[in-house]
């Protein structure tokens, strides 16, 4: 069948399985949307209003999903307001697969209208960057954008589509989906690893990266029980191991609290399993330094990231599930006993941890956050994007669902927003919740128009405290009293909300928040919460006042 190259594209994608593309249409790809629009009851096109907002989208669903995630968006502008998903998706290791519209081919090389070279543009920040000369190779660039995003160390791709190749026709035929080959750990990989935790007083498993299957987070958290050993997740992935599991104690790295950091220091055998170990898990490389202090044993699926920086103790190329498989099926050993002690130590000073005094202000976030870790079923989604505000979920919230933490490895602020509408295209059913600053939320607001088009309903929190807040506790803290460029003026979030054609609500006081969410549920529409914190609030145990009576404090006695 002679088909167009827009055609032959759409049934690549859908020959894999894709279910939804986000994107902001372009004439460059004109034959695509066609053959999308064919295709509506099959693959469906999320019209985004920006670009970025696109990107993270795609990002967010492919981690709520483990499938790549698909943007796809025209030519220059289009491109370069989307690459801010390609860097989130790069350090996160989402798979991801950025479909650009591109000039005519004979156009090349004259600085067209909008013309680029992707490759040079986006080498730095995807697996592989190609551009497609013939729709008859159109199958084949898919399947290989489509394996290569999914494979070893997941991250994005680029394809780059020159209209005309779009427009031009071939009878090539479909290809059969891609096939991945997992690789799994060695028979005496785990003989090793049970000698390991013989000898371990205090081991830690250490979960991270963004390929988990079902079954593999099944496996680990069986592997968890048996050996009786605590579980901390990596920067930004709460959702690797439920929370409120006996066996977890925290989340490493930035925008955690110090106990979990803690034991990841005085623990004498580390197993950590899929992550690359960057500066948000470790600190700036410090809990877990290039050499190591303790016994450490590396698993990932990427050669190319095994011994990179880390001087392990024993180097395993795995996917995670095959590992967690094989860790399962270890027998436990005389060690287990005393495992099972630390374990239960390390629980109960997380769960001290979680017991937060009440917050001073008008709000007390930590009586929302126990609110919501009570309230919500255990399959909702937790969207968060940057900033302190994040920190209230990541540290308080009860995350139960696998894949459930939907948040920017990379740190990217306005992720949070267009993740919870990923959420929802990908599991409508779900509660979808965001929480994050004033400043965060209006970095991709624009998106709550995604929600309302599509009929979605997740519940954005906003956390206003009139200003970009961690970048005013670093001043206050290097530059005290020296607050430049961090203040912000806010329009009055729930009166946008409604505007929007969704439901809004106002939360001056603690007592207030439970009966606005619970009609903010109800409404059925997506919806905001705006919560009035006031300037002085900073995050979980930190405000403003505080900051600088502890300067006062330490100035009197330096005296």
């Amino acid at each position: 069948m002679v088909r167009n190259g827009g055609r032959i594209l759409i049934n690549a994608l859908l020959q894999n399985d894709c279910k939804a593309v986000f994107g902001v249409p372009g004439e460059s790809y004109l034959p695509a949307l066609d053959a999308l629009w064919e295709d509506a009851n099959s693959i469906r096109y999320v019209t985004c209003r920006h670009e970025g907002g696109a990107s993270f989208m795609a990002a967010a669903h492919a981690d709520a999903t483990g499938e790549p995630g698909v943007c796809f968006v025209t030519r220059g502008p289009g491109a370069m307001n989307a690459s801010i998903g390609l860097h989130a998706a790069y350090q996160g290791s989402t798979p991801l697969i950025l479909l650009v519209g591109q000039i005519a081919s004979a156009h090349r090389d004259r600085e067209a209208f909008q013309e680029l070279d992707y490759r040079q543009v986006f080498g730095p920040m995807a697996k592989w960057v190609a551009e497609v000369d013939h729709p008859s190779r159109i199958p084949e660039y898919v399947n290989r954008a489509w394996r290569t995003a999914m494979s070893g160390r997941p991250g994005p791709v680029v394809l780059v589509l020159p209209e005309d190749v779009l427009k031009a026709q071939s009878d090539i035929a479909d290809l059969k989906p891609v096939m991945l080959t997992p690789v799994a750990p060695l028979a005496s990989d785990m003989a090793d690893i049970e000698r390991m935790l013989a000898r371990s007083e205090r081991p830690l498993l250490l979960l991270g990266g963004a390929n988990w299957t079902r079954a593999g987070h099944a496996a680990i958290i069986a592997a968890a029980e048996r050996l009786s050993v605590p579980v901390a997740v990596g920067f930004r992935r709460q959702g690797l191991f439920p929370n409120d599991h006996p066996n977890y104690i925290g989340n490493l790295g930035f925008g955690g609290a110090p106990m979990p950091n803690d034991i990841c220091r005085e623990a004498d055998l580390i197993i950590t399993v899929g992550s690359r170990l960057g500066d948000g898990t470790t600190l700036k490389f410090s809990l877990i330094t290039p050499v190591p202090h303790c016994t450490l044993v590396h698993v990932h699926p990427g050669a190319e990231e095994l011994g990179r920086l880390y001087q392990a103790n024993l180097l395993v190329q795995s996917d995670p599930n095959a590992f967690a498989a094989a860790l399962a099926a270890l027998i436990p050993n005389n060690a287990s006993t005393r495992h099972a002690a630390t374990c239960a130590s390390a629980r109960r000073r997380y769960e001290t941890m979680l017991e937060l005094a009440p917050q001073p202000g008008p709000v007390d976030m930590g009586a929302v956050m126990r609110f919501l870790s009570k309230r919500l079923p255990a399959d909702a989604f937790m969207t968060t994007g940057a900033g302190n505000a994040s920190d209230w979920p990541n540290i308080h919230f009860s995350y139960r669902r696998f894949r459930g933490g939907l948040a920017p490895v990379c740190g990217a602020m306005g992720f949070g927003v267009p993740a919870a509408v990923a959420a929802k295209v990908a599991d409508p059913d779900a509660p979808a919740i965001y929480i994050g600053g004033d400043g965060d939320f209006l970095m991709n607001g624009q998106e709550f128009a995604t929600a309302i088009q599509y009929s979605l309903d997740p519940i954005f929190i906003i956390v206003d405290n009139q200003s970009y807040g961690t970048i005013r506790m670093h001043q206050e803290r290097a530059f005290p009293g020296r607050n430049s460029g961090t203040g912000l003026t806010n329009p009055d979030f729930a009166t946008v909300a409604i505007g929007y054609g969704g439901h809004g609500e106002t939360v001056e006081a603690t007592d207030d928040f439970a009966p606005a969410f619970e009609r903010a549920m109800a409404s059925g529409k997506a919806a905001i919460i705006h919560i009035k914190v006031g300037p002085d609030h900073l995050g979980p145990n930190m405000t403003v006042s505080a900051l600088n009576s502890r300067r006062t404090v330490r100035q009197r006695l330096s005296n």
